[in-house]
């Protein structure tokens, strides 16, 4: 067991539990606080973390928290809340947000933070469940220099490549950045996918042309298995938070007055899913909704 460093994480869901399991198999003493799916939970206690019942606990007991939640929402609730991390923490410990948040945000919770004496580091992942369970994530560091030497070590149980940002927010900024590009890619291709069932295209043939040339990408390579086989492991993530990312991205792009009409129609098309009640599929069954929206279904939608 590692002396150094106590560790608590909060929100072992798809991308969660795979990091907050390597981070115990790393050495560390680790507790964990869940919200609505048991079995991670029970997982990383049988394989010897502690639980706690609400997020000051994880704090008094720990040095360094991670949080990885739906939204920018949910971390400031587990911050601020009457049993939130604030009321739980000693100076010297350090918060890494590990959610895809809004960078606005996460300053702020920052200088609370500073004002008692302890240190906030964004450190949003990226790449999918699968990569988690494995532990290669990727991940962008923004924070003081010295928090980020400080939780690195951790870091490095579940992520094989680390890029340290810059100043707090600067990694959720990254991560925002570089959302829009994958999911807006994804959204090019969903309706371009249903547009082909629409006219009669052989999928099968879609793929080996778009797979040989300059279109390819590895977004399709991932939506690709849901439309041909139904198998949508390979993007593991929901709808509704692709959707809520695209919308952080705007709200950003809004802040500094730059153009977003190409995030604007792609958060349009998410939120056109989420609204017919599609939230909780998974992003490559994306081109699946749309197909049956227009009457040319690919596949049976469960």
């Amino acid at each position: 067991m590692s002396d150094q460093l106590r560790v608590g994480y909060i929100g072992v869901g798809l991308m969660g539990h795979g990091a907050a399991k390597h981070i115990l198999r790393g050495g560390y003493r680790l507790t964990v606080l869940g919200h609505r799916n048991r079995a991670p939970v029970d997982d990383l206690v049988a394989a010897g973390a502690q639980e706690a019942q609400n997020p000051r606990e994880v704090a008094a007991t720990s040095d360094v928290v991670f949080t990885c939640l739906p939204s920018s929402v949910e971390v400031e609730a587990t911050v601020f809340g009457p049993d939130g991390l604030l009321a739980g923490c000693r100076p010297g410990m350090i918060h890494v947000d590990s959610t895809t948040a809004d960078p606005t945000q996460t300053r702020l919770i920052g200088a609370a933070y500073a004002a008692r004496g302890c240190a906030m580091v964004d450190a949003p992942v990226g790449r999918t469940p699968l990569e988690a369970e494995a532990g290669k994530l990727s991940t962008f560091l923004g924070g003081d220099a010295d928090a980020v030497a400080r939780v690195r070590p951790i870091v490095e149980t579940y992520a094989d490549t680390i890029i340290e940002a810059g100043p707090l927010g600067s990694g959720h900024t990254l991560k925002l950045v570089n959302n829009f590009i994958s999911i807006g890619t994804s959204a090019v291709i969903a309706e371009a996918i249903a547009t082909a069932s629409k006219l009669g295209v052989d999928l099968r043939k879609l793929y080996d042309v778009v797979s040989s040339g300059g279109a390819n990408s590895a977004m399709f390579q991932m939506v690709m298995p849901w439309v041909l086989d139904g198998n949508d492991s390979r993007l593991r993530g929901p709808l509704r938070i692709a959707g809520k990312d695209l919308r952080f991205y705007c709200r950003l792009a809004e802040s500094v007055q730059a153009p977003s009409f190409v995030a604007q129609s792609a958060s349009q098309l998410y939120q056109l899913a989420n609204v017919r009640g599609h939230g909780e599929r998974f992003m490559p069954t994306l081109p699946g909704i749309l197909a049956e929206l227009i009457g040319a279904p690919i596949r049976d939608l469960p």
